[in-house]
């Protein structure tokens, strides 16, 4: 997996440059990524931070915030991206025999035992 970190206006220094890819590695629990883009900007006193997650037979997963410093931007955006990511790896799994609560299933444990005999 790739981890590409551009500026826009200015430069970073190596130790948030280093914080910003220990953030991003932590996005590999969710597998089969295929690279993450992270693209910062600091104009005005505001950091502005883009996460872009490629991920395997899907689009990319997009997530931009804004902060005052650059580590609660980075922090909120690395949430956002790692909800969709959530939502998508439970869209995917094998939910088969899973029944959604308050709901009846749709073959009782009665008309299976008729069944049976």
């Amino acid at each position: 997996m790739e981890i590409k970190i551009s500026t826009r206006h200015g430069d970073l220094v190596p130790s948030q440059r280093e914080r910003l890819e220990e953030k991003a590695g932590k996005l590999t629990k969710f597998g089969r990524l295929m690279s993450i883009e992270i693209a910062v900007s600091h104009e005005k006193g505001i950091w502005s931070v883009e996460f872009q997650v490629g991920v395997e037979h899907k689009n990319d997963f997009v997530a931009t915030e804004t902060g005052p410093s650059l580590e609660a931007a980075a922090d909120q955006c690395l949430r956002k991206v790692e909800s969709q990511l959530k939502r998508y790896k439970e869209k995917i799994q094998n939910h088969k025999g899973d029944v959604p609560q308050g709901e009846i299933p749709s073959r009782s444990v009665e008309s299976a035992r008729d069944e049976a005999e």
